[in-house]
């Protein structure tokens, strides 16, 4: 199923989880046990979610790491497809070969 859009996950844990319930950057990226300006940059969208930061998200925030992972795949494949020109890629058909 495409999604058109996808927040980066970065986005996401700001909107959903320090916004609304007024945690600092500084705050989370203590429970992380990352550095501020780690955390900043995903939170910026400056840097994917990683696995190690997909497995210190789930124990913080919940959620597994896959879902974490799945979030930033799902954000870096739609950047990809506004961006990518695949008019000169072929399909190449195997049962010639």
């Amino acid at each position: 199923m495409n999604m058109y859009n996808p927040p980066h996950p970065g986005e996401f844990i700001y909107e959903v989880y320090l916004e609304p319930l007024g945690f600092s950057c500084r705050f989370l990226a203590k429970q992380l046990g990352v550095a501020s300006s780690t955390l900043s940059r995903v939170l910026k969208g400056q840097s994917a979610v990683s696995p190690e930061m997909a497995l210190r998200l789930s124990k913080v925030l919940g959620r597994t790491p896959e879902s974490w992972l799945a979030m930033q795949n799902a954000y870096d494949l739609w950047q990809a497809k506004q961006h990518l020109n695949l008019s000169n890629v072929h399909p190449v058909n195997f049962s010639m070969a």
